[in-house]
């Protein structure tokens, strides 16, 4: 629920109609969940705008719900005051990348938003909160832009990390150059700001693995074992493409890329009451992180998949096309001959 003791113009009806269009939203999620499923893109936006217009009959708000379209901010106004920007995702999460700090197609007058936040993937459900209660920082794709999370805890958004209210920080000349220096202040030893200007950046600042905390380590490294299943080949090309892509999506570097997978030795493996010995250390990490494997899996676009094994996939195949690819590779080392990796893959998947 949207709840506000701000003094603004029709705030309470405001919040009342909000209200009244996300639980309406939500049961539409219900009813007519293969309709809602297809509206992906700016399709929902026009959606969302008739249901609050057939709400609005009988209050302040009447007649003055407007979608707006185009690359506008946000996409739905009302009393040409309040605003909703409606963002979809198709992945079994609540994060994604929002609108730019710069905010240069803000549409004029606009001056409290609300993002509406729709999970267009099994269960459909909708969100809604303030705009500014759930960017928790901001990442850069072709220009910085504030990273949305529809569960972030209140306090933990990026202005109460930089002690920086949104409306003021929106409201400066070059909002820009505040984020760069919160972003430099929290620098280590060593680390830079991947900055140059502000038409042309990548991720803003540039960390050394040692630095990283084991849960952000792992993550990564699960992302790897994913999106590169060469690594678990016998190519000396194997780890080429991670340099750049650590570096571009991660912001961080490391000084040996193979030591994360094969350093170590071998090792043995209990499955229920079968054992499997003389592992090599990349396969082992393999089977240790195999349920967050599948867990991102299940979280990663099949489009973006595609792209980084160079084959075709679905989001119904992906998880088998993954592990055919691993067990493609893995026939390549002569060190995991006596091994099944595709086998004893299905097995752990089979034990959780």
């Amino acid at each position: 629920m949207i709840i506000s003791a701000n003094s603004e113009p029709n705030r309470k009806e405001f919040d009342i109609l909000l209200n009244s269009t996300l639980d309406e939203l939500n049961v539409q999620a219900v009813k007519s969940s293969k309709l809602i499923s297809t509206l992906k893109g700016n399709k929902l936006e026009p959606y969302i705008g008739d249901v609050m217009s057939e709400l609005a009959v009988g209050t302040v708000f009447e007649n003055s719900i407007e979608v707006v379209g185009g690359q506008k901010f946000p996409d739905i106004i009302a009393k040409k005051f309040y605003g909703v920007e409606v963002k979809t995702t198709t992945q079994n999460h609540w994060k994604t990348t929002g609108n730019s700090v710069l905010e240069s197609t803000r549409v004029n007058d606009v001056e409290r938003i609300f993002m509406l936040f729709a999970k267009l993937v099994n269960p459909i459900e909708f969100k809604c909160r303030p705009y500014e209660e759930c960017l928790s920082e901001v990442v850069v794709t072709h220009s910085p832009r504030y990273l949305i999370d529809m569960n972030l805890p209140i306090g933990k958004t990026i202005f109460d990390k930089m002690e920086t209210p949104y409306d003021t920080l929106r409201k400066k000349e070059n909002p820009l150059s505040y984020v760069v220096d919160y972003y430099k202040s929290k620098l280590k030893p060593g680390e830079q700001l991947w900055w140059i200007d502000n038409n042309n950046m990548s991720n803003l600042s540039i960390k050394m693995w040692r630095n990283i905390d084991r849960e952000k380590q792992k993550e990564i490294i699960t992302k790897i074992m994913v999106y590169f299943v060469e690594i678990f080949g016998n190519t000396p090309k194997k780890f080429e493409r991670i340099p750049a892509w650590l570096v571009a999506r991660e912001g961080i570097v490391t000084p040996n890329i193979r030591d994360l997978f094969s350093s170590g030795g071998k090792g043995d493996l209990l499955i229920g009451n079968k054992s499997y010995n003389n592992i090599p250390r990349i396969f082992l990490n393999l089977f240790l992180n195999l349920s967050f494997a599948i867990e991102f899996l299940n979280q990663s676009s099949a489009i973006e998949l595609s792209e980084y094994w160079g084959i075709k996939t679905t989001d119904k195949k992906k998880i088998n096309d993954w592990i055919e690819l691993v067990s493609e590779q893995s026939k390549k080392i002569a060190d995991a001959k006596h091994l099944n990796i595709k086998q004893i893959m299905i097995e752990i998947i089979a034990s959780k």
